[in-house]
């Protein structure tokens, strides 16, 4: 009996071992270049015997994305088990600085970005992805029972906008040392819960002159523009490995070879995608910083411009679900682009503190708020498609950035 016991603990521990390293390995260079191969050797094993634990690929990632889909549903669940909103709220950021915190410290296999998952065949992801739902039910539960259908809508954009911070704050939290994640966690904590805005129930967008940022320019457009638009709905719908070059082809009735015609290789044109969606938010940005009004009237008309495009653009802009999938360099180049845009929305919300439209906030930190909430904006075209008027939309889904998901702060 004991000797089975023993076995069976023994299982147990390989298996883990191999799935926190598939974990690492998933984080580090992406699931297509995760192998069985490259997972055992990691951990000293050789190809044949990892097979005796996940016989394919698909066994292993599904294996490791449902430990990480566990990790979060036991989050969220402590956290809602709090008296009250702010309760949960301070609860779930505890819990997610205390995560990352002990990954730094060296514990390994915790979470894995869940970024590819919708490229696993459809037969796989859909249970990963009702997991995920039940995940995002548990956190819109933070802020009570919904009185409404238009208010179970707006908790639902609050949840949305909660879990896409966390998503993104494992990347722009190696700015910071451990050291100062406990002044983080407050500031993170406030911003989250009361909003930028000094006056958050004002939403008044600048009107911005017209950049050509849309799709719908009056112009025909080009073959290229037309893959562009083409491998960005793919990738934001299927992730990295499912947008294939075949599919985008076969979406735009056109022959492989004109697609090479205009790139070299697949990674060319996830990296020309990502060029044009940050050419199109840095123009929107520079639109705004030169509209007139207070620096959170231009705000807002850049956030309002943005979410225009994430919701019902013909080309949206490109979800980060393809940034996992890049070559290290290559993802580097696209994080310090993305870091320069989110220090131009801090420079904004510098000058808003300086002229009193904007709180007095952690303007590094809130810029990355508000870059995961725009980023997060195009899963939320659904939901934006229940509301009749589309500025009505984009009004309730900024105003958990405006006024907070607990609302305004009561001083």
């Amino acid at each position: 009996m004991a000797s089975k016991s023993s076995e069976t603990k023994r299982f147990g521990e390989k298996r883990r071992a191999i799935v926190h390293a598939a974990s690492k390995s998933i984080n580090d260079v992406g699931l297509q270049a995760t192998t069985l191969s490259s997972v055992a050797r990691a951990i000293g094993l050789n190809a044949t015997s990892i097979t005796y634990y996940f016989p394919r690929k698909d066994k292993l990632a599904v294996a490791v994305y449902e430990e990480t889909l566990d990790l979060m549903h036991g989050m969220a669940s402590e956290a809602l088990a709090e008296a009250d909103p702010a309760a949960r709220l301070r609860k779930y950021i505890a819990l997610h600085v205390g995560l990352r915190t002990r990954i730094r410290q060296g514990e390994r296999g915790l979470i894995t970005a869940l970024s590819e998952i919708r490229t696993l065949d459809d037969e796989v992801q859909a249970p990963l992805l009702d997991r995920y739902r039940e995940i995002v039910d548990c956190v819109r539960s933070f802020f009570g029972e919904p009185a409404s259908q238009e208010e179970r809508a707006r908790f639902s954009a609050k949840a949305h906008m909660l879990l896409e911070a966390f998503m993104w704050w494992p990347i722009w939290s190696l700015r910071y040392s451990t050291l100062d994640f406990p002044r983080i966690e407050d500031r993170i904590f406030d911003i989250l819960a009361h909003g930028v805005a000094s006056a958050p129930e004002r939403w008044n967008p600048a009107k911005l002159s017209p950049g050509g940022w849309r799709s719908d320019t009056g112009e025909p457009p080009s073959q290229n523009d037309e893959f562009l638009r083409a491998a960005t709905l793919m990738i934001n719908e299927r992730g990295y490995r499912g947008a294939s070059i075949n599919r985008i082809a076969e979406m735009l009735n056109v022959t492989k070879g004109s697609f090479y015609h205009h790139h070299d290789a697949k990674d060319d044109l996830v990296l020309a995608c990502f060029q044009r969606s940050y050419d199109r938010l840095s123009a929107i940005q520079m639109a705004g910083i030169d509209a007139p009004g207070d620096y959170w009237t231009r705000t807002t008309g850049i956030l309002a411009e943005l979410l225009e495009l994430q919701f019902f653009d013909a080309m949206p802009l490109l979800r980060t679900t393809a940034l996992q999938a890049l070559e290290s360099g290559h993802r580097e180049d696209v994080v310090t682009r993305s870091n320069r845009l989110a220090r131009r929305f801090a420079g904004m919300l510098i000058d808003g503190i300086a002229d009193g439209s904007v709180r007095p906030i952690d303007p590094l930190i809130a810029s990355q708020v508000m870059m995961s909430t725009l980023n997060g904006a195009y899963d939320a075209r659904r939901w934006a498609q229940r509301f009749d008027d589309p500025a009505t939309a984009i009004e309730a889904y900024a105003q958990s950035l405006s006024g907070g998901l607990l609302g305004p702060k009561k001083n």
